[in-house]
């Protein structure tokens, strides 16, 4: 009767490759954690070009940008008093109201005071100012 050798790993390889392993992730690990801040701002700037492009498509079709007080609500909801001739698009022009990647509303300003409106959000803090997370995001920062 034959024996076969029997293969696999011992415990100091397992225990090398482990060690290996940890010493990885203790370097990788706080370069990824560091970074939800800067992913969440970069998805509020993505989602303020997406909603300019919405109100664009709105202007367009209406004339006119939503006033400060239809807000964002007129992409989703039709508006009353629409100009006579206006051809708001059936099914809206997003699905739903956005909130920023904090899970803030979008400030909405008709007229704004960096152009014809003003699309913002206050960051992490949800307060005007701030420096790093809490810097404020707008349309005229993301153009």
């Amino acid at each position: 009767m034959m024996h076969r050798k029997q293969t696999g790993f011992t415990l100091i390889e397992v225990m090398i490759v482990v060690v290996i392993l940890g010493i990885l992730a203790s370097i990788v690990v706080p370069r990824i954690m560091g970074r939800p801040d800067e992913a969440r701002a970069t998805r509020t700037m993505q989602d303020i070009r997406a909603i300019g492009a919405a109100l664009d498509l709105y202007r367009l079709d209406n004339f006119n940008y939503p006033t400060t007080d239809q807000g964002l609500e007129a992409l989703v909801k039709k508006p009353a008093n629409l100009p006579q001739g206006a051809r708001w698009k059936q099914g809206g022009y997003l699905d739903a109201v956005p909130v920023d990647a904090w899970g803030k509303p979008y400030v909405y300003l008709r007229p704004g005071v960096h152009g014809e409106y003003d699309l913002y959000s206050f960051g992490a803090d949800g307060l005007e100012g701030g420096d790093g997370a809490n810097t404020d995001l707008g349309n005229w920062t993301v153009r």
